[in-house]
Formats: C-alpha cells, structure tokens, sequence
C-alpha cells in the first residue's frame, strides 16, 4: 500500500499511520476497485478478472502464479533454521 502512495516504511507520513488507518486505506482501495469493475461490461470485467502477466498481458496460468523462479527453497530453509548461507 506504501508503494501506492509512493512513501517509504521509514518515512514519518508512513511511521505515523496506525493498525486501524492502514485497514481503512487498504479497505478502500479495495472499495475503489470493486468500483472499476462494475464499470466495466461483463466481457471486459472477466477478462479484467482473469490472471494476466504483468510484463506481456498474457494469460497466466493457475499453476506458475505468485511464483519466482529465482527462489531458492533450500536456501530459504537454511536461513530460517538461523544457519549463515
């Protein structure tokens, strides 16, 4: 949400906002969106709904969504284990 309003997490604007601002700004952001879709015509919401590749626009698929292929899961356990990698 920081990202959004271009703040960084250091930044006093940021530091000062409290548990209940950020659930009200997420909130309505959220509202706000739900709003860009009722606008849209029921193909172009579905196709607005679907899981589109943020680079190419291409359909993701379901399978390979949310995930980096430069994770390391080895690495990652190692690390969270609390051993130097």
């Amino acid at each position: 949400m920081l990202r959004t309003f271009g703040a960084l997490p250091n930044e006093e604007r940021a530091r000062s906002l409290s548990g209940k601002d950020l659930l009200w700004c997420a909130r309505h952001m959220t509202l706000d969106e739900e709003e860009e879709l009722d606008r849209l015509c029921p193909v172009c919401r579905a196709e607005a709904e679907e899981g589109r590749c943020p680079v190419c626009g291409g359909q993701a698929v379901h399978g390979d969504c949310g995930q980096n292929a430069a994770f390391d899961e080895e690495r990652f356990r190692t690390l969270s284990r609390g051993a130097k990698g």
